[in-house]
């Protein structure tokens, strides 16, 4: 039997749960132990009732979860309040973008905790399971955000992003062509909007050029291409993501005279650093703010805005992981699942994933060393 914890999410306007009824319902069934932190589902709509219901156990605080709890299953990182709970061999399985937090890597290796990461949990095909639902969520609000405040009432330039007949719509530039990417395109053409998406990859664009509708333009991702792209944009959607490691800056801060003020930024890929160089983390309370007349928004967790849509496509995804680690111990879950192994960023005070070791110049051990 493995206790499992789900804590309530304590960042700023995080609404989400670690994990459903219906999953603690699995584990449960499986002879775990689940411990729930009182109203920890109730911002996702899940009452405390739903999970004692399916067996699990309500605890008043957030300290008696991680001492109850051998498995951690949350959404977002530990922040500072949360960092002397985590201790010594606790498997924490969560979002961590370890490569733009400084502070909170340093914490977690000081823990000695076994930090599993969702954003790092990739298949042989290269795909990111764990980040998907996710992505899939966050892409679809970045564009529904960039319309938001293109409205001049928000600081944007007053465009409908569909125009109306005899008015032009408004030109949507999606910088990256993953799953974030797609998710804002297909929003954005659906609004009515012109867009345009970029990518790295030529076999990446062909398929987004023949899945995508007809009026989606592709672009081949270069600075030369960006810069000519943004005297006439509305909104750019940054999209971009390197597994792990830290988002590289498309747009620098001497671009931003290229775009007409009140064009809007929206920044997806904040989570890892952002991928405009005058980007910085905000939050729900306050999204944006203005550099040189352009609109950045940089919420660092998009989907926790509809945490009820969200918490139940994240426990889709992590329940099956979720399961595995508490059936077999972290150690044979991970040595059944190389995709699951890829997760795993810490270990005992070792940073076992190479691109985070890189970012902050730390020793790396491969994971089969410990």
């Amino acid at each position: 039997m493995t206790k499992v914890g789900i804590p309530k999410e304590i960042k700023n306007n995080e609404n989400r749960v670690g994990m459903t009824p219906s999953g603690v319902a699995e584990l449960v069934r499986r002879g775990h132990q689940v411990f729930v932190q009182h109203t920890a589902g109730e911002g996702s709509g899940f009452a405390d009732a739903e999970y004692e219901t399916v067996g699990a156990k309500i605890l008043p605080a957030i300290e008696d979860v991680y001492r109850e709890a051998d498995l951690i299953v949350k959404v977002k990182e530990p922040i500072e309040p949360e960092y002397p709970l985590v201790r010594k061999g606790q498997v924490v399985f969560t979002y961590f973008h370890f490569a733009c937090e400084e502070e909170l890597t340093h914490a977690m290796m000081k823990s000695g905790a076994v930090c599993i990461a969702y954003e790092t949990v990739e298949r042989n095909d290269h795909s990111l399971p764990l980040l998907i639902p996710m992505s899939e969520v966050a892409g679809r609000m970045a564009t529904q955000n960039g319309a938001y405040y293109l409205q001049k009432t928000k600081g944007g330039k007053g465009k409908l992003m569909a125009g109306v007949p005899g008015v032009k719509p408004a030109k949507v530039l999606v910088l990256g062509g993953g799953t974030v990417g797609e998710a804002a395109a297909r929003i954005a053409v659906g609004m009515g909007a012109d867009v345009t998406i970029t990518d790295v990859s030529l076999p990446r664009l062909k398929q987004l050029a023949a899945e995508l509708p007809a009026n989606v333009h592709t672009l081949y991702s270069s600075e030369h291409n960006i810069r000519k792209e943004l005297p006439d944009v509305d909104v750019v959607i940054g999209s971009v993501l390197i597994p792990g490691d830290a988002a590289p800056k498309l747009i620098t801060k001497e671009m931003l005279p290229l775009m007409e003020k009140g064009t809007v930024l929206v920044d997806v890929a904040i989570d890892q650093g952002g991928c405009f160089e005058t980007s910085h983390p905000t939050t729900h309370s306050e999204p944006v703010y203005t550099i040189d007349g352009i609109v950045h928004y940089a919420v660092a967790n998009i989907p926790g805005a509809v945490p009820n849509t969200s918490t139940i496509a994240l426990t889709n995804a992590t329940l099956r992981y979720a399961i595995a680690l508490a059936d077999k111990g972290w150690r044979k879950a991970c040595s059944d699942d190389e995709a699951l192994a890829r997760g795993v960023n810490m270990v005992d005070g070792k940073c076992t994933y190479e691109a985070v070791a890189k970012v902050w110049n730390l020793s790396y051990t491969p994971l089969s060393e410990v």
